[in-house]
């Protein structure tokens, strides 16, 4: 498996597909990641067309288990971040 692409890189192969410097790159990927994270912790859900949609989802309260002890106890309601991953992508992937 390939290492994952770091922030760095990702900036730098923006900036070429979008014919701007690094610095109005970074400027943009920080702006489109502090919106999907406002709406999402929000409640709300974002879709990134070709890609996927992002959204909360809300966990019940449950029994859970320490697998070092063996104790079981009852964990608390939470929300979790899911992402569904878009047909395109997928169909590219394999395809």
């Amino acid at each position: 498996m390939a290492k994952p692409m770091t922030k760095t890189q990702l900036v730098a192969a923006l900036a070429d597909e979008m014919d701007t410097d690094k610095k109005s790159a970074g400027a943009a990927l920080d702006a489109v990641c502090n919106l999907i994270t406002k709406e999402v912790s929000g409640g709300g859900a974002v879709t990134l067309p070709g890609v996927g949609k992002i959204y909360c989802r809300e966990r019940p309260e449950r029994m859970v288990r320490n697998p070092a002890t063996g104790e079981q106890f009852k964990k608390d309601a939470d929300k979790v971040v899911k992402m569904t991953i878009a047909k395109a992508l997928k169909d590219s992937v394999n395809g």
